[in-house]
């Protein structure tokens, strides 16, 4: 019997069944992304919700050895959680409140200083520096619509707030029926592996919360100290900036690292900004070698090339929100991919057998 010859050769088919299954991946994706997208006043309190949750999972759990119930241990979790982030965004807000107008001040000068040096490129830095309110209202609020079109500002942050409590509430609530949801939606032939691909990826949502929370308080002190130290205005703001950028990884300690430095050669003059640059270094360099590996050493690690391109990805969809939500959810996502390779990569070759034995 003849055999027909293949229309394309053995690499062309291969080629052509990897094009097809990398389109396949990259179409369910960009759906997945634009249902999040047009749903985002149900998804964004939900993935809030993921992240308080994991964040405040050991505090519940904590509840359940000391004999709480469950629903009780709940709302002691989200009455924790409002005292401390309503405490810590109060704390927050006003310090940049008050000192605000003194780092702005501080830019301008600081501008101005570098603009006798370096001419346009100055005062391009101190135009930005004099309209930094304006354009921080329109990204703000650029970031904001994309979160509830239609409300205000304080009142999208009041019922996506609102509604992420309660989802806490009922997350941590019903943790023990999760996998068992989960399971009910699946074949039974792949529930094992969809719970543990959910369990990996959860675990890798939670470690990077708590070690981020952590790292960013360490990495506030220690500058916000340092600057006390050097007398430099606005410590306690730029302190507070420092903490919120941390969840924002490479980027936000550049940024907040940059803002220091300038508002210290405004005010202190050159020597106490190169003093302060090195405080921002020596901090990161403790963060990099000694905070980042103990406290995320059974995490999921991820390369700063994937962060910076989830960060860029996520502020392309949903402006400073798509920022902070980038990180955790491409640590979930390399969980969930890890698991898989764990499950179905090639295992490694056996190793030779020295002579002899």
């Amino acid at each position: 019997m003849q055999t027909t010859p293949a229309l394309l050769p053995e690499p062309a088919r291969r080629v052509a069944a990897w094009c097809g299954v990398l389109l396949l991946v990259a179409g369910v994706t960009a759906v997945g992304i634009w249902l999040c997208v047009v749903f985002k006043t149900a998804v964004t309190p939900v993935l809030l919700a993921i992240l308080g949750t994991a964040l405040l999972g050991p505090l519940y759990r904590r509840l359940l050895r000391m004999k709480v119930r469950k629903s009780l241990a709940a709302g002691l979790t989200v009455v924790a959680v409002l005292t401390v982030v309503g405490g810590a965004t109060y704390i927050v807000v006003a310090a940049l409140i008050e000192t605000g107008d003194q780092i702005i001040a501080s830019l301008r000068q600081a501008a101005a200083d570098i603009a006798k040096h370096f001419g346009a490129a100055g005062t391009s830095l101190d135009d930005l520096a004099l309209n930094a309110k304006d354009l921080l209202t329109k990204f703000g609020g650029t970031a904001a619509s994309g979160v509830i079109t239609g409300l205000s500002v304080v009142g999208e942050m009041i019922a996506t707030a609102v509604l992420a409590l309660l989802l806490i509430f009922f997350f941590l609530r019903d943790s023990d029926r999760a996998a068992g949801a989960l399971r009910s939606l699946v074949p039974a032939t792949t529930g094992d592996t969809v719970e543990a691909m959910a369990r990996r990826a959860f675990e890798a949502v939670e470690g990077f919360m708590r070690g981020t929370t952590l790292v960013a308080l360490v990495d506030a002190v220690l500058i916000g100290v340092g600057l006390v130290v050097l007398d430099v205005p606005g410590a306690i703001g730029l302190a507070a900036l420092v903490f919120v950028t941390a969840y924002i990884p490479y980027l936000g300690a550049f940024l907040s690292g940059a803002v220091a430095v300038l508002v210290a050669l405004a005010d202190r003059g050159f020597v106490i900004a190169l003093w302060v640059l090195g405080v921002v270094l020596a901090v990161q360099v403790i963060e990099g070698n000694v905070l980042q590996p103990m406290v995320q050493s059974r995490t999921v690690q991820m390369h700063p090339a994937a962060v910076m391109l989830a960060i860029t990805a996520g502020a392309s969809v949903a402006g400073i929100l798509g920022m902070l939500l980038a990180v955790p959810l491409t640590a979930a996502v390399t969980g969930v991919l890890g698991e898989l390779r764990t499950r179905y990569g090639t295992p490694p070759p056996p190793k030779p057998r020295a002579a002899g034995e």
